[in-house]
């Protein structure tokens, strides 16, 4: 530092002058002017870039190419600083990058391009993963996007984890060595092992049950290429991933509640569907027999958080009914219009029911039939009820492998009024609503588990009171009379009348088509779907959910 002081004081006295300019010797000695003095050289620097616009619009087809082709060659060459630096979080891709040599111990990485589409480039990896002379070769696909910097404008590599491996959310690791987790050997009810090969749905609930059972389970821990999940993916209660296997472990054993029939039945449902997902479970004892979803990665039969839609009205009419603020053959006139807060509701397709009574807008799920009743609840009224009597949104539920346990927030206003119709910050999965419809058949909230309590001693969720049977009895009126006469009987056509049902349409800013829910229960059996951006579920979700109580029926 004495050294750059002797610079500062000699120019202080007298600085060299070029065409108005102060002179800054480039290297050590400028980086300490620039430093130390904060005003001279900066203002000389800015004044420069402001000759130098920031360049935008689209980038060209030379730009991304070149970008491409250098991150790529200098991953490949094991240079992370330079593919690094042609990126837009170099900190975050140095970080994955090393790790990726040094934790993962991956070697011989040989990446190709694939063919581009705009901004966004595909490429093969192959490799190999070495680890205490066990190696095995690792080969998969990946992609990014190039895009243009916004400080500078240069054409760089639009940084994620999952540009490693499209498995990797940000803030997610890839390690190799001895599993922390033993193997599982996951059996169904009837004692029939569980893979992905025979049930392409569950590979994230294998995943879910080994990181819960494997240490309990009494298996042994292999070596295995493994993503190890960060803070965030921890939040959205995503499990660590095994990737590869280069030693097998001892498995373990555990046994769950699926029915084999049931859950080939709903892989097969899941599949008549784009982004669909069912789950179907036993009412009397919480059993989980069946999940499925027509995606394989994110379990959003468990994990979803969606709105449900008019399915909420279960609660919503549960809630109604406890307070007597309504019964089922009571007039009740629904608008086509409600304003509310400032908020003005519009029913389905405009619709109105100008003389009916409360049963009939429950059938019809005419929306302003429930919002309208907002003046005369408290902001909390619809949380308590779906806390109390239904075990939602406590964020307790134990099941054997992560779910998210729905959400029904406090709101006022205008939120309030569509939270009663399952809008606003209402958020739900098939699990949740399988269950709700589970405990209208009952009466009594069991929560819903896949491994039984009695494996690990663990505690299962509880409601801290029960629906009376006069509200029960209400409750499974209405349903029944949708699932005989109202926007459910399509679906429903042909099981017994004394099943019940809702449909359920979900409005999502930037789709299309709204989600379509459906839920129902028939004899012992409850189940629930979604079809997101499919349309009103009685026509997507419906039959999928039907098809399965009725082969539950003939069980």
């Amino acid at each position: 530092m004495g050294k750059r002081r002797r610079v500062v004081e000699r120019r202080k006295k007298r600085p060299a002058v070029i065409g108005g300019m102060i002179a800054v010797v480039v290297g050590g000695a400028g980086f300490g002017l620039y430093a130390l003095y904060g005003g001279g050289a900066a203002d000389a620097a800015s004044t420069t870039a402001e000759h130098k616009p920031v360049k935008t619009g689209p980038l060209s087809a030379t730009e991304v190419q070149t970008t491409a082709r250098t991150f790529l060659a200098s991953w490949q060459h094991g240079k992370v600083t330079q593919a690094a630096a042609v990126t837009d979080d170099s900190k975050a891709c140095i970080r994955l990058l090393t790790g990726y040599a040094k934790d993962a111990h991956v070697k011989g990485v040989t990446l190709t391009e694939g063919t581009r589409t705009g901004d966004k480039v595909p490429f093969s990896v192959k490799a190999t993963v070495s680890y205490k002379g066990v190696s095995k070769p690792l080969s998969y696909d990946s992609a990014f996007t190039v895009v243009r910097r916004k400080s500078d404008g240069k054409p760089v590599v639009n940084w994620h984890a999952a540009v490693v491996h499209p498995d990797l959310s940000d803030g997610d690791t890839l390690v190799t060595g001895e599993s922390g987790t033993p193997p599982i050997k996951a059996l169904d009810r009837d004692g029939g092992e569980i893979t992905t090969a025979k049930y392409p749905s569950l590979g994230s609930v294998l995943d879910g049950l080994r990181e819960k059972f494997g240490k309990k389970a009494g298996g042994k821990a292999g070596v295995e290429l493994r993503v190890v999940r960060g803070k965030a993916a921890e939040k959205a209660k995503l499990s660590d991933k095994t990737l590869l296997e280069l030693s097998k472990g001892t498995p373990g054993t555990v046994k769950t509640t699926l029915s084999p029939t049931l859950q080939a039945a709903a892989e097969k449902q899941v599949t008549t569907q784009k982004n669909a997902s069912v789950v179907v479970m036993r009412p009397s004892t919480g059993e989980v027999l069946a999940v499925a979803n027509s995606s394989h990665g994110f379990n959003v039969a468990f994990q979803g958080s969606l709105a449900p839609g008019s399915t909420m009205k279960i609660i919503t009419s549960t809630m109604l009914f406890e307070k007597g603020l309504i019964t089922p053959d009571a007039s009740h006139p629904c608008p086509k219009t409600y304003k509310l807060a400032g908020w003005t509701f519009h029913n389905d397709d405009d619709s109105e029911i100008k003389q009916g009574t409360f049963k009939l807008s429950f059938g019809a799920s005419c929306n302003n039939a429930f919002i309208d009743f907002a003046p005369k609840l408290s902001d909390s009224d619809l949380t308590t009820e779906a806390q109390q009597v239904y075990g939602l949104g406590m964020n307790n539920w134990a099941i054997g492998v992560p779910t998210f346990d729905g959400s029904v927030p406090v709101q006022s206003g205008a939120q309030m009024g569509a939270s009663l119709i399952g809008q606003g910050g209402v958020r739900m999965n098939p699990l949740n609503m399988a269950s709700v419809s589970a405990t209208v058949d009952t009466g009594t909230f069991h929560q819903p588990y896949l491994v039984a309590p009695s494996v690990d001693n663990r505690t299962i969720a509880k409601a801290s009171r029960t629906m009376s049977s006069k509200t029960q009895s209400e409750l499974k009126e209405v349903m029944q009379y949708t699932a005989g006469y109202g926007t459910a009987a399509k679906a429903m056509s042909g099981l017994s009348s004394s099943c019940g049902a809702k449909t359920g349409s979900a409005e999502v800013d930037g789709q299309k088509k709204p989600n379509g829910w459906f839920t129902a229960y028939c004899g012992d059996f409850a189940a629930a779907g979604v079809v997101q951006a499919g349309g009103h579920g009685g026509d997507t979700a419906g039959p999928i959910v039907a098809a399965l109580l009725k082969l539950g029926s003939s069980l």
